[in-house]
């Protein structure tokens, strides 16, 4: 019987040794791919749990200087309006809800008497001229140092594109997109005057993940998200700071979340991590996106594992089965509160 020597070596490791050259080049490929997630791993760990972010002060706090914060009503609005007066701050507060912005003026006072505080009523799902101009005279002689465009607006419940209402289309498009974009144009002449300020646009992980039933709400707030690249990369030469934090869910109206866990945050907790973490990245860090910040920390690790498994696809399929159920939930709710009628 003939004697069958079998050829056991593998065709790559037989190339590579015949040519040390690529062996050399696919082992510091390896490590130096190796080497970058190590160091986005590092640098998003150590900023969302370790590192400090920059100090109010360098905006104005305790100096006399101004924080507008649009939608200042309840929850997220609320919140940054009450945090950023006991960090120094004088608080204008904007929303189309007259009672309730006193509300958030008495809660204010009663956190940080020596605040200096204005309302201004306006509607921001209108393009009212008028308003505007009215919100311009308001702060023309303010030294105004931080800017929060937290007003928002998502649909009622999940919704296929094709049934959803066009008057809440344009809502949505008003208040998430043109509004941000008069309201910062109004008050980024002022910053530019004293080469310093602050810039927060309150964003959303639907604008980094599609979000099938949300769609427009998705769209508003992705361009949230290229416009505060933008943005920021014009002003930062003057000193003046445009960070888009992405937001996961917080317990709100908005989000229709009542109970607060690892995952949802209270608005207090949330803007407690947002004012603590300004100008780190956080979880955006290991996606490198520009101008963009996840501070809470469990919407960083969130963040940081969306980098990690580059998974977009199933992402969506994911959250559009998710507003599959909840949209069953509503319906199912909205059925019940009928039946009570």
């Amino acid at each position: 019987m003939p004697l069958v020597i079998l050829n056991t070596e593998l065709p790559l490791f037989t190339w590579t040794v015949d040519h040390p050259w690529l062996s050399a080049f696919l082992l510091a490929l390896g490590s130096f791919t190796f080497l970058r997630f190590a160091v986005k791993t590092a640098v998003v760990f150590s900023q969302t749990f370790l590192l400090g972010g920059t100090s109010l002060k360098k905006f104005g706090a305790k100096q006399g200087a101004w924080a507008v914060v649009t939608g200042a009503s309840t929850g997220i609005g609320r919140e940054f309006a009450v945090q950023l007066a006991k960090a120094g701050f004088n608080v204008l507060v904007a929303a189309r809800s007259t009672s309730s912005l006193n509300e958030t003026v008495s809660e204010i006072a009663s956190a940080a008497s020596g605040s200096q505080t204005k309302v201004v009523t306006i509607d921001l799902s209108k393009d009212d001229e008028a308003a505007y101009a009215s919100f311009a005279d308001t702060i023309a002689a303010l030294d105004i140092g931080v800017l929060v465009n937290n007003a928002g607006k998502s649909h009622e419940m999940p919704t296929d594109f094709v049934e959803t209402p066009k008057s809440e289309m344009d809502d949505i498009l008003a208040i998430n997109t043109r509004a941000v974009l008069r309201i910062t144009a109004l008050v980024v002449p002022h910053m530019l005057q004293r080469k310093r300020g602050l810039i927060l646009n309150i964003g959303s992980f639907a604008g980094e993940i599609p979000s099938p039933m949300l769609a427009t709400y998705s769209a508003s707030k992705a361009f949230l998200a290229t416009f505060s690249a933008a943005l920021g990369a014009e002003l930062k030469p003057h000193g003046i700071v445009v960070e888009h934090v992405n937001t996961y869910f917080v317990v709100s109206n908005m989000s229709k979340i009542r109970r607060a866990s690892a995952l949802v945050p209270t608005p207090r907790a949330f803007v407690r991590a947002v004012l603590a973490k300004l100008g780190l990245p956080c979880g955006a860090a290991f996606t490198g996106r520009p101008h963009t910040s996840t501070p809470f920390w469990s919407h960083a690790l969130v963040d940081y594992a969306i980098g990690v498994l580059g998974w977009t696809g199933g992402m969506v399929s994911y959250t559009h089965g998710l507003h599959k159920s909840i949209r069953k939930r509503a319906l199912r709710k909205k059925e019940r509160e009928a039946k009570r009628e």
